[in-house]
């Protein structure tokens, strides 16, 4: 988890640096930004307001896998099973579902023979 400082010195340098790209900008407001208490105040130009917009819905988290088809909720697991109403979705989930029901334990590996078979001639070798 970052410390409130990483997250305070990330929006800094990230309003640093789209301020860079256009010094003379209109001033559009001010953003504060308190954790743990500790407050920065950092004045927002239109470009960074912008910027700023636009990164925060540009970000996908990967955890997120999107909607269930089914139910339409938003916990999808690494197989693409709702957490919500537990069954697969989309195309992966249902591919993955019908493997695993054909999928039956493999069938065990018969013993080799106590004495005879091809590598029995080569152990005295």
């Amino acid at each position: 988890m970052p410390a409130p400082d990483d997250v305070l010195a990330a929006v800094r340098d990230f309003v640093a640096r789209v301020d860079a790209l256009d010094p003379g900008a209109p001033p559009q407001g001010e953003l504060v930004i308190g954790l743990s208490g500790v407050e920065s105040r950092l004045a927002l130009t239109v470009p960074v307001a912008r910027a700023l917009v636009e990164a925060l819905r540009a970000y996908h988290d990967p955890r997120d896998r999107g909607r269930c088809d089914h139910c339409g909720g938003g916990r999808l697991d690494d197989n693409f099973l709702c957490g919500d109403c537990g069954r697969p979705s989309g195309l992966f989930g249902q591919l993955i579902s019908e493997r695993a029901a054909r999928h039956g334990e493999e069938a065990a590996i018969p013993a080799a023979p106590a004495a005879g078979g091809r590598h029995a001639r080569d152990a005295g070798r």
